[in-house]
């Protein structure tokens, strides 16, 4: 059995000398190496910006939305969409660990893996089905998880679909509790979205009694639901691509005072100067959506003299599954809504 790579670069054929996920093709062989982790895979969660993607690509027809992905996998051997760079995870069953990996994975573990397709080495050998209101595809294939994959066992308290919805976007409440201080102005924009509402859930308990959540959601709909579970003090129903009306709306909403923390979660692109012009200087910009055009952000935050920090959607952060998983289990409400839409 061959040796690897803790980060996978023996898996990655062009270009040579990057990482797997920047990496054009990778090496999808499903037979592993002594550190690596062969994984029987259930459903893939592609991540919302990514299906939105494909789904217009392909006109909405399900079968063209197949030939798409299957299109992709073919010629990089990994789900990264080549318009939006992203992939989303997957669950799937432990079918064979390699002997040098080190982990508390045993043959047969369910599990849900929290590294992006982008940069995960998968087959697929069928799509079975195809759920686009909850971006969700199942298939029959096989993928390999890296020694530096993270992951999480499935629990078993919640359904497998439910856990699988949360976990996709597990950093973005992650990333919510750890950057929310008590007192602080928190606008959630896509609050609506699966990753908007975990996000507004832990930025009101974060916030406490002296601060001020805002949810700003696209969808009237959407919207209706964030307020009936009751996760923000401020609901408005705005356009995020429309940066100057978004300002002026956050602008009376908060006495002219702005955001100290703006959190981006949309899937759509051109929401950059509205999280920007609505966060006050020195506040922070949390851009976990990946439809963000980042040298948009950077020169547009330039070009309207907003000194504010602007932090990447990093989907990893320490705890993250676990502070996921647990607003599930602390919010019935949130834990109904997404066994209706996600699971």
């Amino acid at each position: 059995m061959k040796s690897g790579c803790p980060y996978g670069t023996h898996r990655v054929i062009s270009p040579k000398g990057v990482l797997p996920q920047p990496a054009d093709i990778i090496d999808n062989t499903m037979e592993i190496y002594d550190n690596e982790v062969l994984i029987d895979v259930k459903t893939l969660n592609i991540d919302s910006a990514s299906f939105t993607e494909i789904e217009k690509r392909a006109g909405g027809d399900l079968e063209e939305i197949k030939k798409i992905m299957l299109g992709i996998v073919e010629k990089a051997g990994k789900h990264k969409n080549p318009w939006t760079g992203s992939g989303g995870m997957l669950i799937g069953t432990v079918k064979e660990i390699g002997p040098k990996f080190q982990g508390d994975l045993k043959v047969g573990d369910k599990i849900a893996t929290l590294v992006s397709l982008s940069l995960t080495p998968l087959k697929i050998e069928q799509i079975l089905d195809i759920r686009p209101k909850i971006d969700q595809v199942d298939i029959k294939g096989q993928a390999i998880l890296f020694q530096s994959g993270l992951y999480a066992k499935l629990p078993a308290d919640l359904p497998e679909g439910l856990a699988l919805s949360a976990l996709d976007v597990a950093g973005a409440p992650a990333q919510t509790a750890k950057l929310v201080k008590p007192g602080q102005t928190v606008l959630v924009i896509g609050g609506g979205g699966k990753s908007g509402l975990l996000c507004l859930y832990e930025a009101k308990k974060r916030a406490g009694v002296t601060g001020k959540v805002i949810c700003a959601e696209y969808s009237e709909q959407a919207l209706a639901k964030a307020k009936q579970l009751n996760l923000a003090d401020e609901y408005l129903c705005v356009d995020a691509t429309d940066a100057v009306v978004t300002y002026e709306k956050i602008t009376k909403i908060t006495n002219g005072e702005l955001c100290d923390l703006v959190i981006n979660n949309v899937n759509v692109p051109n929401t950059e100067m509205a999280s920007i012009l609505s966060c006050k200087d020195d506040g922070t910009v949390y851009f976990f959506s990946m439809a963000t055009n980042f040298t948009k952000a950077a020169l547009g935050a330039e070009g309207v003299g907003k000194d504010v920090n602007m932090i990447v959607g990093n989907g990893y952060t320490k705890g993250h599954s676990e502070i996921t998983l647990q607003c599930l289990r602390e919010h019935q409400g949130l834990r109904e809504l997404f066994q209706e839409l996600y699971a």
